[in-house]
């Protein structure tokens, strides 16, 4: 990992929100409400929660919610998949076992 993405992963992580929202998509089944509901069934977007979801539960604004998530996926922490009107996020499991790897490596 180069030292600008370490970087912008624990910008994205020194934010307590931020580190809640990834939490909380570790189990988004416990998390949030039943996913997927404006989707058809040929479509599965497996573990990822739709943007309106994680603004309700974390009670900012919309750009607020917006500009973290965009952060976070930038940071390499999420993933992002949109279907018409609705984009979903769920964690990136690659970046954080690097990540994971370079804090018990390097640090």
């Amino acid at each position: 990992m180069d030292n600008l993405n370490v970087l912008d992963i624990f910008k994205a992580l020194s934010n307590e929100t931020r580190l809640n929202i990834l939490k909380w998509l570790r189990e988004p089944e416990k998390n949030f409400p039943a996913q997927q509901a404006h989707l058809p069934k040929e479509v599965s977007i497996e573990g990822g929660v739709c943007v309106g979801d994680i603004q309700e539960k974390v009670n900012l604004s919309q750009s607020t919610v917006s500009h973290y998530l965009s952060l976070m996926q930038k940071a390499g922490l999420l993933e992002a998949v949109r279907y018409g009107q609705w984009t979903y996020y769920r964690r990136n499991e690659e970046t954080l076992a690097k990540i994971a790897q370079f804090i018990n490596e390097e640090i």
